[in-house]
């Protein structure tokens, strides 16, 4: 595998609540980016990562994970935008390499189909169940500028906060973290 693993960002970066920009260039530079970001992924342990977690203003996330029926698929999308959820909604622990440490039980879709680019811009459409449903919501949420943990109340959201434990491949920690 190719590509740098970068520091990820923590919750208080402002990054991580700002929308991307799509990505109109579909160069060497796009394909490097992708690199690191399934770099970065694999030493942070993680089985998915938007380019907003690396400092990275651009629509892209990446994806390392398995769906209900226990297969493993892994990717990368450009520019995705949610076209479909279906399904029962299932409340599941879910955590965030940029809320390092504590997971919070939230509901999600257990279908979510999603279409963007690949990395040559070429058109893809992915469908995942169960846990890379799950996956391929988050990602595409960050890059919409939302967290996990926004979709929580105050309580639980300070709660996780107030958990936070930065690991070696994470930024250093904001001064002061959003409550």
């Amino acid at each position: 595998m190719s590509g740098s693993a970068r520091p990820v960002v923590i919750v208080g970066n402002p990054v991580l609540h700002t929308p991307t920009a799509q990505v109109t260039e579909f160069d060497q530079s796009l394909a490097d980016l992708i690199d690191d970001l399934f770099a970065t992924m694999y030493v942070a342990e993680g089985v998915g990562l938007a380019a907003t977690q690396i400092g990275v203003g651009l629509s892209v996330f990446v994806y390392d994970c398995h769906d209900h029926e226990g297969v493993q698929h892994k990717g990368h999308l450009v520019n995705p935008r949610i076209i479909a959820t279906a399904g029962p909604e299932e409340k599941l622990e879910e955590g965030c390499l940029s809320v390092p440490g504590p997971y919070a039980v939230l509901g999600r879709p257990f279908s979510v189909t999603v279409a963007g680019q690949d990395l040559h811009g070429e058109p893809l459409t992915v469908t995942g169940t169960g846990f890379l449903a799950r996956c391929l919501m988050h990602e595409a949420e960050h890059l919409a500028g939302t967290l996990y943990i926004d979709h929580l109340n105050r309580r639980r959201r300070n709660r996780v906060l107030a958990e936070i434990e930065p690991y070696p491949w994470n930024a250093p920690l904001p001064e002061a973290l959003p409550s």
